[in-house]
């Protein structure tokens, strides 16, 4: 496929899923503990893609978590968001991408991320035709919905750092009025 005819670039975030038809359309986002499944019907030529945190649990999603965090939910809501759009189950076919382990003196979350995705399409009888997953660096996902075709492009670990840095970057707080010595009921 020529890069130039994906003329439609839907960028999917942390918590977000998206199914298209579109031939010319191409899903993306960036991954670094998180994972994306992307699934697709060959044959109504329908796909998604998800990016979860967590792999997360019904009890974890009952216990007040956001849900959109969690796998788990995520997954649901990709494949039924399929179903509804004209895909069958039974030829359901997945590819999954990220959970490395970003940080090396955290839990490996990437790694459960990974599993579970795995495990659940296993149990959903969804065969996984491709994959990469672990490392120690994020990767930028693009997939094709349509076709099936993906393609990543590893981080650097500059890269990575980049991205850490700007997300930690101080926010400037608005000066503090002077206090008066008048109080409001």
């Amino acid at each position: 496929m020529n890069d130039a005819a994906a003329v439609r670039r839907v960028h999917i975030i942390q918590g977000e899923y998206k199914v298209l038809n579109d031939p010319n359309a191409v899903l993306s986002t960036i991954l670094g503990s998180c994972v994306a499944a992307c699934l697709r019907d060959p044959v109504a030529g329908i796909g998604g893609m998800n990016h979860f945190l967590l792999p997360g649990s019904a009890g974890s999603m009952a216990s007040g978590g956001d849900a959109t965090r969690y796998g788990v939910h995520l997954m649901e809501l990709l494949i039924n968001g399929l179903l509804k759009q004209g895909a069958r189950r039974d030829r359901l076919e997945a590819k999954i991408f990220g959970g490395a382990k970003t940080i090396a003196s955290f839990s490996n979350v990437g790694e459960q991320n990974a599993a579970f995705a795995m495990e659940f399409l296993k149990d959903e009888g969804i065969p996984v035709v491709g994959s990469s997953t672990g490392g120690e660096h994020g990767r930028k996902l693009e997939f094709w919905p349509v076709s099936g075709r993906a393609r990543q492009y590893p981080l650097t670990g500059a890269e990575t750092q980049r991205t850490v840095a700007m997300e930690q970057r101080p926010v400037r707080m608005p000066t503090k009025p002077v206090e008066s010595s008048i109080e409001f009921f």
